[in-house]
C-alpha cells in the first residue's frame, strides 16, 4: 500500500512531540538490548514499555531547573514509571539518544520527500513525453540560438530530478545509524552488542565510529541532497519565470479564478509560484552550508551543532517538501502555448537555422573560414535588414553556387530535430 504524506505531517515529524517520541523509541529500544542479554528484568521492559509516558509541557517545566534537555526528559519519564525507570539510559551519554533520534527524524523526513519527488517525476515524465514534438526556441545567452523541443527541456529537468532521487536516497542510506557508545565513544558502560541490538530494532545501523557524537559528515550529506533538489527546482523555476515573460509568453503559470495580481494593475498574472520557488531555494542551499560548517567540532564533541540542527533539520525538511508539492502543482496545471513557441522561433526570420547551412557548405569543400563568414554575412543581413534568412540565401550567388534550393530548404526543417528529440528522450526515460 502506498503511503500518502500530507505537507502538515512534515511539520509534525518536527515537532517537539515526535522529537520527544524518538527519544522515548531509543531509550527503549536500548532496554530491550540490555534484557535480551540478561541486563534487566523482562518483567521491569514490561513495566517501562507499559508506563513510560512523557509530557511535553512538564519537559519544558522541569527544563527550567536543570538546563538540560536530555536530564528533563528523563526525569519526567521516571515520573511515570517509577522504580523500573533506573533502567533508563543506563550507560548511555545524551548524544547516544540525541543523534540517534536525529537519524531516526532524518530517515523519516526524508522517506516522506523522496514521495513528493516521486510524483514530480511522474510528472516530468507525463510532460515530457506529450511535448517531444513541440518545437521551441532554444536560447544561451538569453539569445535565440536553436530550435529544440519543449519535450526535451522536460526531459533535461526530469534527468536531473532523477539524479536528485538517487542522492536522496543514499543519503537516507548514510544517515540510518544509530550510535549508543556512551561517553566520548569508548563503550566504557554499554557493550557494543547492546548498540547493534537497540539499533537493529530501530532499523538502523551502528556507526562504525563515533566520539561522543555522530559524525557531522553524515547529516551534511542529507542537507547537501535537500539543496541539490532545491536548485533543481529553482532550475525549473527560472526557466518558466523567462518563459512567461509578456514578450515571450511560451507557457504561464495555472492562475486562478479570484486571483489577484497587483493590487495596482489589473491585468497583472505574475509567476509568484516559481518566484516563491526561486527565494525558497536560497534558504535550503543556505542551510547546506551551515552543515557542513557543523562537521568541525572540538575534540570529541561540543554543542556549537545543536543549535543550527534545531534550527536547519527541520526548516529544510518542511521547506523541500513543500517546494516539491508546489512545483508539481505548477507544472501539472501549466499552461503552454504551442503557437508563441512557434512564433518566437521565426522571431529571426530564420537566422538561428544558420549552422545547419555552414554544415553544408563545408561538406561542399568550403573551409570552415569561408563558410562561417558567408553565413554570418547574410544572417546579420537577415536581422538588421528584418529580411527571410532564406530568401536572402536563395539569392546568394556564394550559397547558391554550392547548394541548390532544396538544399537550402533542407536547412529550415524540423524533421531530423524530432527524431533525435525522441531518441534522447527514450535514453533519459530508461534511466534509473
Amino acid at each position: 500500500m502506498i503511503k500518502r504524506y500530507s505537507l502538515d505531517r512534515m511539520e509534525s515529524v518536527w515537532s517537539d512531540q515526535n522529537r520527544y517520541q524518538k527519544w522515548l523509541d531509543v531509550e527503549i529500544a536500548v532496554c530491550e538490548a540490555w534484557s535480551f542479554y540478561g541486563h534487566i528484568p523482562k518483567s521491569s521492559l514490561k513495566n517501562i514499555k507499559k508506563k513510560a509516558k512523557f509530557s511535553v509541557k512538564r519537559i519544558e517545566a522541569i527544563e527550567k531547573t536543570t538546563k538540560h534537555d536530555v536530564i528533563a526528559f528523563t526525569t519526567n519519564l521516571a515520573e511515570s514509571i517509577g522504580k523500573d525507570s533506573r533502567f533508563i539510559h543506563l550507560g548511555l551519554t545524551s548524544s547516544d539518544v540525541l543523534d540517534t533520534a536525529l537519524s531516526l527524524l532524518i530517515v523519516e523526513s526524508g522517506n516522506m520527500i523522496k514521495f513528493e519527488l516521486d510524483k514530480l517525476i511522474k510528472t516530468l515524465m507525463k510532460m515530457s513525453k506529450r511535448y517531444i514534438k513541440t518545437p521551441i526556441i532554444g536560447r544561451s545567452h538569453g539569445i535565440h540560438a536553436e530550435v529544440t523541443t519543449f519535450g526535451l527541456v522536460i526531459a533535461n529537468w526530469l534527468d536531473e530530478m532523477k539524479r536528485s532521487r538517487k542522492r536522496l536516497e543514499n543519503s537516507i542510506n548514510i544517515c540510518s545509524v544509530g550510535k549508543i557508545s556512551g561517553a566520548v565513544g569508548t563503550y566504557s558502560n554499554v557493550l557494543p552488542k547492546i548498540e547493534a541490538k537497540a539499533c537493529s530494532i530501530l532499523k538502523l545501523k551502528p556507526a562504525k565510529i563515533s566520539s561522543q557524537i555522530i559524525n557531522r559528515d553524515y547529516h551534511a550529506d542529507y542537507f547537501s541532497s535537500l539543496a541539490f533538489i532545491a536548485s533543481a527546482i529553482e532550475r525549473i523555476a527560472i526557466q518558466i519565470r523567462h518563459m512567461q515573460r509578456t514578450e515571450v509568453l511560451e507557457v504561464e503559470e495555472p492562475f486562478l479564478k479570484g486571483q489577484k495580481g497587483s493590487s495596482a494593475m489589473p491585468h497583472k498574472r505574475n509567476p509568484i509560484l516559481s518566484e516563491n520557488l526561486t527565494g525558497l531555494s536560497r534558504i535550503v542551499r543556505a542551510n547546506a552550508a551551515a552543515s557542513f560548517e557543523n562537521i568541525p567540532l572540538w575534540h570529541e564533541r561540543d554543542i556549537s551543532h545543536s543549535s543550527v540542527e534545531r534550527v536547519i533539520g527541520p526548516d529544510s525538511s518542511i521547506l523541500t517538501h513543500f517546494m516539491l508539492d508546489r512545483v508539481n502543482y505548477m507544472l501539472a496545471n501549466l499552461n503552454v502555448y504551442p503557437d508563441n513557441m512557434l512564433s518566437n522561433i521565426w522571431k529571426s526570420n530564420g537566422a538561428i537555422f544558420s549552422q545547419n547551412v555552414l554544415v553544408k557548405l563545408i561538406e561542399k569543400g568550403l573551409t570552415r573560414e569561408r563558410s562561417y563568414k558567408i553565413v554570418q554575412d547574410t544572417a546579420i543581413r537577415s536581422w538588421t535588414q528584418k529580411k527571410d534568412f532564406q530568401d536572402l540565401l536563395s539569392v546568394n550567388r556564394q550559397i547558391t553556387k554550392y547548394l541548390n534550393k532544396k538544399e537550402i530548404r533542407e536547412c529550415f526543417s524540423f524533421k531530423n530535430l524530432f527524431a533525435n528529440a525522441e531518441f534522447v528522450l527514450k535514453r533519459v526515460l530508461k534511466s534509473k
